[in-house]
């Protein structure tokens, strides 16, 4: 009798199961589909197999979940990253130094989907030698220490917008993401603020190096239009 046609009997998956210790753990899916004893035999004693297929099937669920996160998060990042390719592109393509403010705090919140988006100067007046350029926002000296400390970066859920940092749109703000800019040391220091009324657009646990690296350009793109060096 040809082997395919031979009946297969309790003593072969057995026999098969035992020279396949890693059957199940392979092909865990089978497992949705067997009955299993109860876990518990009598008199306190635990059926062993049974624990061990619930384990394998709650694995396999978290397996799931976890590959799943894992698509999202990277279907994100990538979103992420070609929002910020596009907002440098047209943060280079200004023709004047009024254009690259105007790009910065008009055209990048669109693109980068936040509602706000201000660039904050420390100054001791409202005049500032090398820049006097609407859309750029004053601050007294310490501002960015205040705000940073000796970071570079900060990012807080669930707030009330500043109106130091946000002007009149500082209502619209339920988080925000605070970027230091250092154009040289010879002019005073920064932060590229972006706003959102996503109280959790922005936390602390999120990477920065895609906004970061946003914040290195405009500061590289400021040196180029006020013709100064690091």
């Amino acid at each position: 009798m040809p082997a395919a046609a031979k009946d297969i009997s309790e003593e072969d998956v057995i026999a098969f199961l035992r020279k396949k210790k890693d059957f199940f753990r392979d092909n865990p899916e089978l497992l949705e589909e067997l009955s299993a004893p109860g876990q518990d035999r009598g008199r306190g004693v635990v059926d062993f197999q049974q624990v061990l297929v619930e384990r394998l099937k709650s694995d396999k669920s978290n397996a799931h979940k976890v590959q799943k996160e894992l698509i999202e998060t990277f279907r994100a990042n990538m979103s992420t990253q070609s929002r910020i390719q596009t907002a440098v592109l047209v943060i280079l393509e200004a023709e004047t130094f009024e254009e690259f403010i105007e790009t910065i705090t008009q055209d990048l919140p669109v693109l980068l989907d936040v509602d706000t988006i201000n660039l904050v100067i420390e100054a001791t007046s409202k005049e500032v030698p090398f820049v006097n350029q609407a859309g750029i926002r004053f601050a007294k000296p310490g501002f960015v220490r205040g705000w940073l400390g000796d970071g570079d970066a900060l990012l807080q859920p669930n707030i009330n917008g500043h109106e130091e940092i946000f002007g009149p749109g500082a209502g619209l703000v339920k988080s925000h993401a605070l970027l230091r800019i250092e154009i040289s040391t010879n002019t005073p220091a920064g932060i590229i603020a972006f706003g959102s009324r996503n109280p959790e657009a922005f936390s602390p646990e999120q990477a920065i190096d895609q906004v970061g690296f946003l914040a290195q350009v405009v500061e590289r793109c400021f040196r180029i239009w006020l013709d100064v060096s690091v």
